[in-house]
């Protein structure tokens, strides 16, 4: 390695960059900075490097260097951008991106980028078309089309992110690792209407060796298996439920489904009481057991927990018409 040469020391300091020898790979891309000062290389990893230590003051240095030394190459800009991101300064990364926006009319990272502050601002309409235009310029981006799905379920087009998930999981490698998009696919399919396909998602993350303790899948099992019909699933997952997340209220209220359904108010009422007493928000829990009450004629009672309930959310319009109704029938 020649000791005179830039690029050995560029080389050096990305080979101790990767080694996680961040004070060696500085003196390494410093050298080759002093030897070669329009030298891209040099100044774009100093600005990994001091971005990785969380000095941002310097790594946006840097990376503004490599962006006005090769204005052409849009992964200084988007790198500038995203350390302001990182910094909190989102405003001032919009408008740096576009400041230079019309040297990067088609490519596909500034846009994403330019989606990424916009879910940061809270603007999900304008962060999708921004996602939608990068797959149009990255179609085979697979970043770009999770930041896309994310952005549709967000904005409730749950048939579209559905579809553009299940490309993503067509990859077995993607669906045995990314657990995370499994679960918003269930999602999407539950919100769509296809309950027997989120069923089987649902049940698939349950059976692996880390669905034993995930309570979400169970949860998402439990909802899918109630609204189907399915009570040897329905009755699995409430009782999954309740040995994983005694303190949340999805247990006890699908244990008192299923009892109520097979006729067992008793049942029904006492796993509702035990929730009662161990879950925070008992509203649904209140609710639940007003209906269950007026099944069994105990209207007086029913009125008594429906009211609890209402005093807790006097916004809830369906528990104040089920008071309604137990008023018109007394009267």
């Amino acid at each position: 390695m020649n000791d005179q040469v830039a690029k050995s020391h560029v080389l050096r300091g990305r080979i101790q960059l990767e080694m996680s020898e961040l004070d060696g790979a500085l003196d390494s891309l410093h050298t080759a900075e002093t030897l070669a000062p329009e030298n891209v290389d040099a100044h774009y990893f100093l600005g990994i490097t001091y971005e990785r230590l969380t000095e941002y003051e310097d790594a946006l240095q840097y990376y503004k260097q490599a962006a006005e030394l090769d204005p052409e190459d849009a992964q200084y800009v988007v790198a500038v951008a995203e350390v302001l991101i990182d910094d909190g300064r989102t405003d001032e990364a919009e408008a740096y991106i576009l400041s230079r926006r019309s040297n990067f009319a088609h490519n596909a990272g500034v846009r994403q980028t330019l989606g990424h502050i916009a879910l940061m601002q809270n603007d999900h309409a304008r962060a999708l078309t921004m996602f939608s235009e990068a797959r149009l310029l990255a179609p085979e981006d697979t970043d770009i089309l999770e930041d896309l799905a994310q952005t549709q379920i967000a904005l409730g087009r749950y048939g579209e992110a559905a579809a553009n998930l299940g490309k993503l999981l067509k990859d077995e490698e993607v669906a045995a690792r990314r657990r995370d998009l499994r679960h918003m696919y269930a999602r999407c399919l539950v919100e769509t209407g296809r309950f027997i396909d989120a069923r089987n998602i649902y049940l698939s993350l349950t059976e692996e060796d880390e669905g034993a303790a995930d309570v979400a899948a169970w949860i998402g099992l439990g909802n899918v298996a109630c609204i189907i019909k399915d009570p040897y699933r329905h009755k699995a997952a409430a009782r999954r439920i309740l040995t994983l997340a005694p303190d949340r209220e999805e247990g006890y209220l699908l244990y008192a489904i299923y009892h109520r359904r097979r006729g067992e108010f008793g049942d029904a009422l006492r796993y509702l009481d035990i929730g009662s007493k161990h879950v925070a928000d008992t509203n649904a829990i209140y609710t639940l057991a007003g209906v269950v009450l007026t099944d069994m004629g105990r209207t007086d009672e029913a009125r008594q927990v429906l009211g609890a309930a209402l005093i807790d959310d006097p916004t809830n319009r369906t528990v104040a018409g089920m008071l309604d109704s137990l008023d018109e029938v007394n009267n």
